[in-house]
């Protein structure tokens, strides 16, 4: 039987980690180096739950991307290597040759509460209406756990629950497609493993593969692979937009090469009519046809995708925004992000796949002192996210918490780029309107679409000098503007 670590009032209190995936656990080798006392509250029976469930997926980004440094040097004080070359770790071997081996340290293992799923937060006493003493009060735990649900008070929290668990829906504006509910046996969301496990779901099948990221690449390729082996398979795309070349990506100048070759691979598919494309394809509704679903439109006037048999939702996740109902917390109105992190990170704004430095002043609630979001539920509803990124956050909140600002404020983050820039993606013509020089610069705002445009000079500089453009000195440079005119342009 789990007990509570403390309950106690004071700074004797544990900081609480929810999530035991890789920045989860990084989190938490970055406290255990700070000496601070902390509890992991994973929901599942083993870490890594959501990274298992694609441990057939190869990742696209290498080892030395996808290791925590602090967390590498307590494996290796344990005789434990972890690779740090350029090549390219499936999810499976990031759980077994990285993460498993990190949670077994005895400065992790006696810290970490497996099938222990935190369902809410609060102040101690205090609802979120109630102002007068707040910040003193400890953060209160609801833990669903194998004997039924307990409370845990804690004086700090780092939120790396992640988004993989819920999935966004198949209709064009968020919401269930008519019909999603009813066809739930037809239809898997993420990256089933086309060719393993799955194989039978989709061989001889006609499929319908519905987002515009990499996974969904990654589910076409797979699918097209196996229509080569399995007679009669299919292989149907369908997207929202219209404009496919952020899909296929940088190809050369995206800054790792197994993105760009993605990217390319899914072109020549498509263009060698390997797969059946619908681009402006809005889903509004799907209907049991006889054996199959018909797929129908939002535009009224588009013919709908017929006789699908399966159906691979790759359309992204959400936040869990239900843990911190009661807790004062600022997220952006539309991407359900941290609010001041949004700016960098809108997909609708920023360029190259790059994102400015940020640490625990950017995650940093002010009215909830204590209470961080880290990793991909930071981004909220933003792709692209990046381990290397969350591992930055952890070091950077940790370091916080243990009262090291110098340390917490140096953040360097440098990302590698998709090649692809903003303003590359926008109409051209005289009716364009170009960003200001106010804004250029490769993490700033928008780049120009000229030789100074950041992924121009990004490689560039990178090419001849090997420190790229400047990204880890724009932290401190001002945000964009954002507004919501932008957003839904």
């Amino acid at each position: 039987m789990s007990m509570p670590i403390d309950t106690t009032a004071g700074t004797g209190l544990p900081i609480a980690v929810l999530g035991a995936g890789p920045v989860g656990l990084a989190a938490a080798a970055h406290l255990h180096r700070h000496g601070l006392p902390f509890v992991i509250f994973e929901g599942a029976e083993r870490v890594a739950e959501h990274v298992a469930r694609v441990q057939h997926v190869r990742l696209f980004s290498p080892w030395r991307f996808n290791v925590d440094p602090v967390a590498r040097a307590l494996l290796e004080q344990a005789g434990i290597d972890v690779p740090s070359n350029e090549q390219l770790p499936s999810a499976g071997e990031l759980i077994e040759r990285y993460l498993r081996p990190l949670s077994e340290l005895p400065a992790i293992a006696e810290r970490l509460r497996l099938s222990h799923r935190v369902i809410a937060i609060a102040r101690r006493g205090h609802d979120k209406v109630l102002g007068r003493g707040r910040e003193a009060a400890p953060f209160l735990l609801r833990v669903d756990t194998p004997s039924g649900e307990r409370e845990w008070q804690v004086r700090a929290i780092v939120d790396a629950t992640g988004t993989w668990g819920q999935p966004n829906a198949l209709a064009a504006h968020g919401l269930p497609a008519l019909g999603e509910a009813l066809a739930q046996q037809r239809i898997a969301y993420g990256m089933p493993d086309v060719l393993g496990t799955e194989r039978n779901r989709y061989a001889g099948r006609r499929t319908l593969v519905v987002g515009a990221g990499h996974s969904a690449a990654g589910n076409l390729l797979a699918l097209v692979t196996l229509a080569r082996e399995a007679p009669g398979t299919q292989v149907v795309w369908a997207v929202r937009g219209t404009d496919l070349r952020r899909l296929f990506g940088g190809v050369r100048e995206d800054g790792l090469s197994a993105r760009g070759a993605l990217g390319q691979g899914l072109r020549e598919q498509v263009e060698q009519g390997a797969i059946e494309l619908h681009t402006g394809f809005g889903i509004a509704e799907l209907v049991q046809v006889g054996e199959g679903l018909r797929v129908q439109a939002l535009d009224a006037t588009r013919a709908p995708i017929e006789a699908v048999d399966q159906v691979i939702a790759a359309t992204g996740s959400r936040p869990d925004l239900t843990l911190t109902r009661e807790l004062r917390v600022r997220l952006d109105p539309w991407l359900e992000s941290t609010d001041a992190l949004a700016p960098l990170i809108d997909p609708n704004e920023h360029s190259c796949g790059t994102v400015r430095p940020h640490g625990h002043r950017e995650l940093a609630h002010a009215h909830e002192p204590g209470y961080y979001a880290i990793g991909a539920k930071s981004y909220g509803r933003a792709p692209n996210f990046l381990l290397a990124t969350g591992y930055e956050q952890a070091r950077s909140v940790a370091a916080a918490l243990a009262g090291d600002f110098a340390a917490a404020d140096d953040v360097q983050l440098e990302l590698p780029q998709t090649g692809v820039c903003s303003t590359d993606l926008r109409p051209q013509g005289p009716d364009s309107s170009a960003p200001s020089a106010s804004s250029a610069g490769c993490c700033g705002g928008p780049p120009v679409v000229d030789a100074t445009a950041c992924c121009v000079r990004d490689e560039h500089a990178k090419r001849t000098s090997g420190q790229g453009c400047g990204c880890g000195t724009a932290a401190k440079s001002p945000m964009p503007a954002r507004t919501e005119a932008n957003h839904r342009a």
